[in-house]
């Protein structure tokens, strides 16, 4: 399965040219072992939070718990699974008014105003794949959008963006997606810099870090809250190995405008800089480094390119401005002694720098991981033991040493679909002539970077820079949105609004009554994770469990699995299809019984000294358990680049030149003014170096740690962190008494963007002219556009980092704040839409 983390190592795209056929393509159905939900009793299953025991009673889910005990902080979300099941959910297919009545002329402006008119399943089916076939016919594949982002639900097979590529391909090509939110900057620079995209590799293991490591610092993460979940299932061991660093004798420095959860665990020495300065607190210590003579530059000659460079700009003689100490104090708010005294030690002992990726969703988003390394290539402790860099410690248990056993598969997103005249005429991986070629060049359709995806509606025909070449947005007519919340996760809200009411056709399929569904037009119910039967590893770098995921219980109204969904639809669009799509007509269960035996062979193929051997499917599904697989010395003791630093010719890295460049020759020729080849300091657009009285606090949109982005919103969990039902606003303790605001007021926070209601938490642990709004809370407009939950993304600006990589830049923004004294407006995020029953 090439899932979103994975893909992006191959530096592809979801939306252009033909894929590689289905894994089993041609293989029968084979016979899957009964089940089915249980009337009473437990059953195992995972999510992003881990691995669940779910118990339940007369068909229904009553509890929730951890199938294993692993560390001794509880995961407060793994005990809402009943809430996840029945609260806010879609329970039937529902077109919106105006749409049903005319789909040629629907008014889109009304999206998200109309109300919603139920329909059978089977004619909601018919209007989409007859509004898809109009568009295909009128516009071409680069019309049709297919938006499936990111952390839809856990499970190999029930992968709803897989689904939906492997239809919309099969249909003749879609517009596709480049890069993800999470990691926009770093996954375009890296390549440059070390080779790979390094966000979602493999870490150092913390077995070595334990052993070597003198001092960690943990910069702009707070691995505490973001370990409760990983983009499979969490094996939870990441929070277990920062129990055994508090428990050792290493020095931790946080490194954060925020005095962290993690922070406070660990009893870190805090150093709080200005938000969007670290490249400038970066320079300031290769600076002071250069000056007292404490520069690995044997290092630098060996392994790296373009030091005397980058060593020119930070003297001064490229811009006429020194990048010293003092400059940087300035900059970023950090006494220069500080500066000075990090710096040092950070060179006098084997220092493990573990950064998060807040730093780089920002303007200018490609220099800080760039200057990192930089940095780090300076102290010379990059693929040593215990020393250098990482920048997945805080994500998905990064360094937890890789076990070896059977990996699981799914489905793959399947070869384009080749049509003339609305008839489908195979598929193109079987055409190789020069007609075909030409076909799939004006057709195929193209890719846009994922958060350009608002300025693209908008701007149709309008081309940008990126990465080293032009994009032209096409005129996008079709949205299918299946496995996210882009409403929600898509900076300035108010802007992505008016964008999605544009395209003549959206559609979703989803779960719950969110902020996307609502502003679709065709919705189609889907079930959770709960309601089918499903299969799933643990620990995205540590492969450490296969877990089954048993159906729990039926079904919640006429929800469906998607990849039934899109059985059906291709049945509809036409009947050829249906059998490219299944396989030859496989069930889900069949699929999953076919990635298990794969996994099962790969094993095999281990020797008899394997000591996890994976028993039949039939046994294990029976069973009920997660089958656990060990790390061997080897995975233990790995140390990431160290077969680069022990021969550099012999295992050069991915870049140009095979060394880690400091300067590149390749972001050179594109001469972009927001992107220098070496690492820079930029101004940022919006910071505290140019705050107004209009707009004094600089925003920061950490992720939460009582949700997943916007899962768990609708949950009472909730109840446990909103304030009078709003997100909290974290806000110092002397910014609060300035103006006037106590713990527990409700304040509204606004800019030039937007407005939305938050519930003070007022706190000495966040620098002063800083704000905390977590990202994620549904949003819900009232009449005049004033967000009454607390969505932050109505306040982030949507606009690229640069024009190397296009992306977002949530957490530079400035806001102003005031006590809010008006009644307080009830919350609607969470109820249905207005139902018409004409």
């Amino acid at each position: 399965m090439l899932d979103r983390r994975k893909f992006l190592k191959l530096g592809g795209c979801l939306g252009v040219l033909p894929f590689a056929p289905s894994l089993v393509l041609g293989q029968k159905p084979q016979t899957f072992i009964k089940s089915g939900p249980v009337r009473n009793g437990k059953v195992v299953s995972a999510a992003h939070w881990g691995m669940l025991e779910l118990t339940i009673k007369e068909g229904r889910i009553i509890k929730s718990e951890p199938l294993e005990k692993v560390t001794q902080m509880d995961n407060p979300l793994q005990h809402y699974t009943p809430d996840l099941a029945y609260h806010s959910r879609v329970k039937y297919p529902y077109v919106r008014k105006s749409y049903l009545e005319n789909p040629d002329h629907p008014k889109p402006e009304l999206r998200g105003k109309d109300p919603f008119v139920r329909v059978r399943y089977e004619e909601a089916l018919k209007l989409i794949a007859r509004e898809l076939k109009k568009t295909r016919e009128i516009k071409g594949a680069n019309a049709i959008y297919g938006g499936s982002y990111g952390w839809k639900s856990t499970g190999n097979m029930q992968n709803a963006r897989t689904a939906l590529q492997r239809f919309l391909n099969l249909t003749g090509g879609f517009v596709g997606g480049l890069g993800d939110y999470s990691t926009g900057a770093s996954q375009v620079i890296m390549p440059y810099v070390m080779g790979s995209i390094e966000v979602y590799e493999q870490q150092t293991s913390w077995e070595n870090i334990l052993q070597h490591s003198k001092c960690v610092v943990i910069w702009g993460a707070d691995p505490l809250a973001t370990l409760r979940i990983a983009y499979t299932a969490t094996d939870q061991r990441g929070i277990a190995y920062f129990e055994k660093l508090k428990a050792s004798k290493i020095r931790v420095v946080c490194i954060d405008p925020v005095y962290t959860d993690t922070a406070k665990f660990l009893n870190a020495q805090w150093v709080a800089p200005r938000p969007n300065s670290d490249v400038a607190l970066m320079l300031g210590m290769a600076s002071h480094l250069v000056a007292c003579k404490k520069v690995d530059y044997k290092f630098l000659e060996t392994y790296t390119t373009g030091f005397d460079r980058f060593l020119t700009y930070l003297q001064g003689k490229e811009d006429g401005v020194k990048k010293d100490v003092a400059w940087a104090s300035q900059v970023c708010g950090i006494k220069s002694s500080t500066i000075e005294k990090l710096a040092e030690s950070f060179y006098d002992q084997p220092t493990m720098i573990m950064s998060g990726w807040a730093m780089q969703r920002a303007h200018h988003g490609e220099q800080p991981h760039w200057m990192l390394v930089t940095l780090c290539a300076m102290l010379g402790q990059i693929g040593s033991k215990g020393g250098g860099f990482g920048l997945s410690y805080h994500y998905s248990n990064g360094g937890v040493p890789t076990c070896k056993g059977g990996v699981i598969s799914g489905l793959d997103v399947g070869s384009l679909g080749l049509w003339k005249n609305g008839k489908f005429q195979g598929l193109a991986k079987d055409h190789s002539d020069h007609n075909t070629e030409e076909w799939l060049r004006q057709n195929a359709g193209l890719s846009l970077p994922v958060a350009r995806i608002a300025d693209a509606l908008l701007n149709p025909g309008q081309s940008i820079d990126h990465n080293g070449r032009k994009i032209t947005y096409p005129d996008i007519d079709f949205l299918y949105w299946v496995g996210g919340n882009p409403l929600v996760h898509q900076q300035d809200t108010n802007k992505n609004v008016q964008a999605w009411r544009k395209p003549r056709t959206v559609v979703v399929h989803e779960i719950y009554w969110t902020p996307t569904a609502k502003m679709a037009d065709i919705v189609m119910p889907a079930t959770t994770s709960y309601e089918r039967d499903d299969i799933s590893m643990t620990g995205d770098y540590s492969n450490m469990h296969i877990v089954p995921m048993k159906q729990a219980i039926l079904p919640v109204g006429e929800s469906k699995d998607d990849y039934q969904i899109f059985c059906d639809l291709c049945k509809i669009y036409d009947p050829a299809l249906y059998d490219i799509y299944s396989d030859h007509g496989k069930h889900a269960k069949d699929w999953i019984k076919q990635f298990y035996d794969n996994a099962r062979k790969q094993t095999k193929s281990f020797g008899v000294a394997f000591a996890t051997p994976m028993p039949s499917f039939e046994e294990f599904w029976a069973k009920n358990k997660p089958i656990v697989f060990e790390a061997n010395a080897e995975s233990m003791e790995w140390v990431r680049h160290a077969d680069f630093i022990e021969d550099p010719i012999l295992n050069a890295l991915g870049t140009d030149s095979g060394l880690i460049e400091i300067y590149s020759q390749s972001i050179a020729k594109y001469n972009y003014e927001d992107c220098k080849p070496h690492p820079t300091w930029f101004e940022p657009i919006e910071w505290l170096g140019n705050a107004t009285k209009q707009a004094p606090f600089h925003l920061i949109t950490s992720h939460p740690k009582y949700r997943l982005h916007s899962q768990l919103c609708q949950t009472s969990l909730r109840h446990t962190y909103a304030i009078h039902d709003r997100e909290p606003l974290l806000i110092n303790t002397h910014d609060a008494q300035k103006l006037g605001i106590q713990h527990g007021d409700v304040v509204r926070v606004f800019n030039k963007r937007g407005e939305v209601l938050a519930g003070a938490h007022v706190s000495a642990h966040i620098r002063p002219g800083v704000v905390r709004l977590c990202e994620g809370s549904w949003y819900d407009p009232d009449a005049k556009g004033l967000c009454k939950s607390g969505c932050a993304n109505v306040l982030t600006l949507d606009m690229s980092a640069s024009k190397l990589s296009n992306a977002n830049i949530a957490h530079t923004a400035l806001v102003n704040i005031e006590k809010y004294k008006g009644p307080l407006p009830k919350i609607s995020a969470f109820s249905p839409p207005k139902i018409s029953h004409v």
